[in-house]
């Protein structure tokens, strides 16, 4: 069997985080690992507190896991500090990992900050460069790149930019132009821009949910483009059969 791993915060809804990228998983027909790199306190209203992992205890989970299984694709969801940043990379290269498909989280859906400081440029400078694939949506790519993204030709410039960091392909996700919601793919020779109609209302863990199955698709053989579509696909009609089960943001069908 297929294996995939997540290396994400805890979520208690469910919505988000190594709990959804789970689910992603299993939907998509492949073994889920997990390593949490920090718990939160949080529901379908916001984020109300982080609790960092000690990195000792990070490590010892990633090397015991890794000494025993080979995950076919890794995805980092979010990662809070540079250190754990660090690991990562080292570990990579250690066990020679493929598949990696970075979902740079830098703040919740109600704003609050879910990295510490410095950190996006130790994201940039190590962790960009082993990943397949990263896929920042639109405010992340411009707080990434210093583009302010307000139409396609934006997008672009900012795939560019970002491209400059290493990574072998960029997907921008999140756009809603022209009264669609659109998603951009670069590899560097050429772009391939998808929409679908924008489903009104506030969805929890829609960043998640794609880049888990980006990392599902990887894990499965497929390659970067083929894994654009299917999870473009996969979350429009995870969003249009989403559900609201508490007083706030709706949590994705997955």
């Amino acid at each position: 069997m297929r294996t995939a791993l997540t290396i994400a915060g805890s979520d208690p809804t469910g919505g988000a985080g190594l709990q959804v990228d789970l689910k992603t998983f299993r939907s998509m027909g492949v073994y889920g690992l997990s390593i949490p790199t920090v718990m939160t306190a949080q529901n379908t209203l916001g984020v109300y507190e982080v609790h960092e992992l000690p990195v000792d205890f990070f490590i010892r989970q990633l090397d015991m896991l890794l000494e025993d299984i080979t995950p076919d694709a890794l995805k980092t969801g979010m990662i809070y500090s540079s250190e754990i940043i660090e690991v990562v990379v080292d570990r990579v290269r250690e066990y020679s990992l493929r598949n990696l498909v970075v979902d740079p989280v830098t703040v919740s859906s109600t704003g609050r900050p879910l990295i510490k400081d410095g950190v996006l440029e130790v994201m940039r400078k190590f962790l960009f460069p082993v990943a397949e694939v990263i896929t920042p949506n639109i405010y992340e790519a411009s707080l990434l790149t210093g583009v302010d993204i307000h139409n396609e030709e934006d997008m672009k410039e900012s795939a560019k930019r970002l491209m400059e960091f290493g990574p072998s392909s960029v997907i921008v996700t999140g756009g809603h132009l022209h009264h669609t919601a659109v998603d951009l793919f670069f590899d560097g020779r050429e772009f391939i821009l998808l929409e679908k109609e924008v489903v009104d209302g506030g969805y929890h863990g829609t960043g998640c949910v794609f880049s888990a199955v980006i990392t599902a698709s990887l894990a499965r053989g497929y390659r970067v483009k083929e894994a654009f579509v299917k999870a473009k696909e996969f979350v429009h009609n995870a969003i249009r059969s989403a559900r609201a089960i508490g007083r706030g943001m709706k949590i994705l069908d997955v």
